[in-house]
């Protein structure tokens, strides 16, 4: 299996972990997860009277002989959890030392693997869906793009890897229309991963709430470079938006870094603030945090899997 984006180390070790879903999985096909449809699993759930036609198999006699009434014997029915991972590939995720983009891929790609393992059906759906100009898509990618749309079983987990692996960035950011797009498109809810660094100047908050609108269990994480926490860059600088390729010339010295960092720590409060109330899973992680340290202590820490 390809070590690029995971270690062989650190696949063994996700390989025994379970995404956990506060809400329980809606999907309507067989899967490894606990659903408030009734069926014919091996758990017992609850009683119900018995009315004409159903199956006597089910009947409980034991009750019966002690109540003189007949009940039904109703078991919890598994189902997979849909697991849709909202990958931001916008031009901005080039930037950073390492780059925002592997990072936000190596997250994916440990995510989708964790639900893999345990045959739930992974979704990937990089953004922006389409590029103009030079960088737009080439075969390989949008292939790449087609076979990350629905994923399920571990033995995908190899081509999963891979076709993350080809994905690039580039383009301008569409967060609140994909995120709208992806709610609307999806026929079940389940667990909704956005990866982003969230630096839409349109902003956030209609996308997300369109994904809890449809009942998905929303986790986020902020994906930051190193550069952008705290520049080390002073001078009179020539900013150029990656994205839209606005110029904007600035003077920035030492003495206004510290105002810098705390405009940006702000604005991080301000989106953790708003997934606080809405029941968001927020975490913030620069582009150099170690894999292991987000993956195996926050989110284990913060029971999105154990």
């Amino acid at each position: 299996m390809p070590d690029a984006l995971l270690t062989p180390e650190l696949l063994r070790k996700l390989e025994q972990l379970q995404l956990l879903a506060s809400r329980r999985a809606r999907s309507s096909l067989r899967g490894e997860r606990r659903s408030r449809a009734r069926g014919q699993s091996v758990e017992f759930a609850d009683y119900r009277d018995y009315t004409p036609g159903d199956d006597f198999r089910y009947l409980d006699w034991n009750l019966y002989g002690r109540l003189e009434r007949l009940f039904l014997k109703l078991y919890e029915e598994e189902r997979e959890l849909p697991v849709r991972i909202f990958l931001d590939a916008s031009e901005s995720m080039n930037f950073g030392e390492p780059r925002k983009f592997d990072f936000a891929r190596r997250v994916a790609a440990a995510m989708g693997y964790v639900a893999l393992c345990s045959f739930d059906r992974v979704s990937v759906l990089p953004f922006p869906a389409t590029r103009s100009g030079n960088g737009a898509l080439t075969a390989e990618e949008s292939a790449a793009r087609g076979a990350l749309r629905s994923v399920r079983g571990r033995k995908s987990a190899l081509q999963f890897l891979k076709s993350l692996e080809a994905l690039t960035a580039g383009g301008s950011v569409e967060f609140d229309a994909t995120l709208r797009r992806g709610a609307l498109e999806a026929r079940h809810s389940g667990l909704a991963v956005v990866l982003s660094d969230f630096l839409d100047p349109a902003g956030y908050e209609n996308g997300l709430n369109a994904l809890l609108g449809r009942g998905f269990q929303v986790d986020i994480v902020q994906i930051l470079s190193p550069e952008e926490l705290n520049p080390a860059v002073f001078g009179d600088l020539r900013l150029v938006d990656a994205e839209t390729g606005v110029i904007q010339e600035v003077t920035f010295g030492r003495y206004r870094l510290k105002h810098y960092q705390q405009t940006v720590q702000n604005y991080i409060q301000r989106l953790r603030e708003f997934c606080q109330r809405r029941g968001i899973r927020f975490f913030v992680a620069p582009s150099n945090t170690p894999l292991e340290d987000l993956l195996l202590r926050q989110l284990r820490k913060a029971e999105v899997w154990a």
